[in-house]
């Protein structure tokens, strides 16, 4: 398992989570890295990943640190309401998003920036878990594909299989025995050169969506050795909340007839 040296400077907050984290996870977790050279070594870029736990956002962080860069992800806006959580997201330069409202679109603008200044952002397309009955990656939001647009940034796709069973979706009690495996593999660059290139329509930015969701279920199907299905699942035709636990039978939305 290659990894790589951490070259770019880390500041207090990024060094304080990793000395509390990374240990946590090396006794808590084997790991299975898989190509991750694929992600830049430096310069902008965007890490999109599928979405199966609550654990993810750490076990990513640490599959991206492992190959020498500082991950910069979009997180829920609630994560920094927290006095002290928040202090720390927001001096290690991680990005609040407030979802499913027009105040998303300052989280874009600082993300554009970030690549524009050289970071690596790491985003879930998804938005959320997936609401994928067998934890296929589903339909994707547009965020990471508006900004790769703009940016014209590499795109890696990651593929990941095992955080479910640390911690099942929707669920607060890890399962840590016996350890589990995490494996994550890194794809190639999404090809959206033609993209980029031409005007950067509601139809163009629908394109690289569909790619970028394509390239991480390419890599899912292969680490799980499995076909995905055939159509992606859709939430919102599929009468399934978007945030929130979808099996709450107190929030869910009530199923289309239509």
């Amino acid at each position: 398992m290659r990894v790589r040296k951490l070259e770019q400077p880390r500041g207090w907050a990024i060094t304080f989570a990793a000395s509390i984290l990374k240990p946590t996870l090396l006794t808590a977790t084997s790991r299975t890295w898989i190509d991750g050279e694929k992600i830049p070594a430096t310069g902008g870029c965007i890490i999109a990943l599928n979405h199966i736990s609550h654990v993810d956002p750490l076990l990513s962080a640490h599959f991206v640190y492992d190959h020498g860069r500082v991950p910069r992800y979009l997180a829920k806006s609630g994560l920094f309401r927290n006095r002290y959580l928040g202090g720390l997201l927001t001096a290690a330069g991680q990005i609040p998003v407030e979802r499913l409202t027009r105040n998303a679109v300052g989280a874009y603008d600082a993300a554009v920036r970030a690549i524009g200044e050289g970071e690596c952002i790491v985003i879930y397309p998804e938005g959320t878990l997936t609401r994928d009955p067998h934890l296929w990656p589903m339909k994707g939001k547009t965020g990471a594909a508006r900004i790769a647009l703009a940016t014209g940034c590499p795109v890696i796709p990651v593929g990941q299989w095992g955080a479910h069973e640390v911690l099942p979706p929707y669920t607060k009690r890890p399962h840590l025995v016996p350890r589990k495996n995490i494996v994550m593999k890194a794809g190639d660059p999404v090809q959206l050169d033609d993209l980029v290139a031409g005007p950067h329509s509601p139809e163009t930015t629908a394109q690289a969506t569909e790619r970028i969701m394509a390239a991480i279920t390419a890599v899912v199907a292969d680490l799980r050795g499995e076909t995905p299905p055939t159509d992606r699942f859709d939430p919102r035709r599929s009468g399934v909340r978007e945030t929130g636990n979808p099996y709450d039978p107190h929030r869910t939305k009530r199923k289309h007839t239509r």
